[in-house]
């Protein structure tokens, strides 16, 4: 149980440093160029890391091909935004909005599944949103195009464990991520040439584009193999620990103090996840988490 939950409080710190290299290169490269480095770098080691018992030359073979298209394009436009988002404005901001993401869990299974929401839960969707609210300060504060690719990639996340919660029993892990990678390939290669953003990359960019793209495939095998130690259920609560990565390492490698109120905010946003997986915890006996909600490969 304890090598899991090290595992998985390692995997986010390693997520957490591949979000930090993505924005280090943020003014150097478009963001069409890191999103396809990274899935490159990333799929390559993915493609000798894959689950057992599991054949990537069966990764087309769907049962539910709209759903899993679907999830594809909604990862898809979840990594674009994120590069957006992660080299456009502190990490601090994007993590504490992308953190809506649970909560929009509850809205979307309220919506699409049917589910029951309680008042604890309605709860902790509002303490999210005051939690947002604390760290942004619109009003107080420029609202940027990065701040809305945040909330969009938030909402998206939620759209995706949506979509896994369905496909989890009925498609392999080599489909989804098999399709997420080819589509990311696809997508990205297309836009830099229709863009012209095609540049050469210096040693220390590639240095740096290596990085993003083996923390972020470091993070998914990690993850993978903690879930061997622990059940979801015990690791949930580490995702976040993200949170703390976001502030040290904004602060330390770009330079991004957070103020008091974005502490509070972080704080807020930390507690309403946590209140409502107690409270899942209460009534289901299980928490239903998900350990690629962030659109990760």
């Amino acid at each position: 149980m304890n090598n899991g939950i090290l595992l998985a409080l390692l995997a986010y710190a390693t997520y957490a440093w591949s979000d930090a290299a993505i924005k280090a290169l943020g003014g150097h490269m478009s963001i069409f160029e890191i999103g396809f480095f990274q899935t490159l770098i990333a799929g390559v080691c993915i493609y000798f890391a894959k689950p057992d018992g599991e054949r990537w030359r069966h990764f087309w073979q769907m049962k539910r091909p709209l759903a899993v298209q679907a999830r594809a394009l909604c990862g898809l436009a979840g990594s674009v935004l994120s590069v957006f988002a992660f080299t456009t404005i502190p990490l601090a901001e994007v993590y504490a909005i992308i953190f809506l993401s649970p909560l929009f869990v509850t809205v979307l299974s309220m919506l699409f599944l049917k589910e029951k929401v309680g008042r604890w839960r309605w709860l902790a969707i509002f303490g999210g949103f005051v939690g947002v609210l604390l760290v942004v300060r619109p009003g107080f504060r420029a609202i940027e195009l990065g701040h809305i690719a945040a909330v969009a990639m938030a909402l998206l996340g939620a759209s995706t464990i949506i979509l896994m919660r369905s496909l989890s029993k009925q498609e392999r892990q080599t489909t989804m991520l098999g399709f997420l990678i080819v589509y990311g390939l696809a997508f990205n290669g297309v836009a830099m040439a229709v863009t012209s953003s095609v540049s050469t990359p210096n040693l220390q960019e590639m240095a740096i584009l290596l990085a993003a793209g083996l923390f972020v495939a470091g993070g998914h095998i990690l993850m993978l193999r903690a879930t061997r130690f622990a059940p979801a259920s015990h690791m949930a609560t580490t995702h976040y620990s993200q949170m703390v990565w976001a502030v040290l390492l904004g602060a330390f490698l770009f330079h991004e103090e957070p103020d008091l109120w974005t502490i509070v905010g972080l704080a807020v946003i930390a507690g309403s996840g946590l209140l409502t997986m107690a409270r899942e915890q209460v009534r289901l006996g299980f928490i239903r988490w998900n350990r690629m909600g962030r659109n990760r490969l």
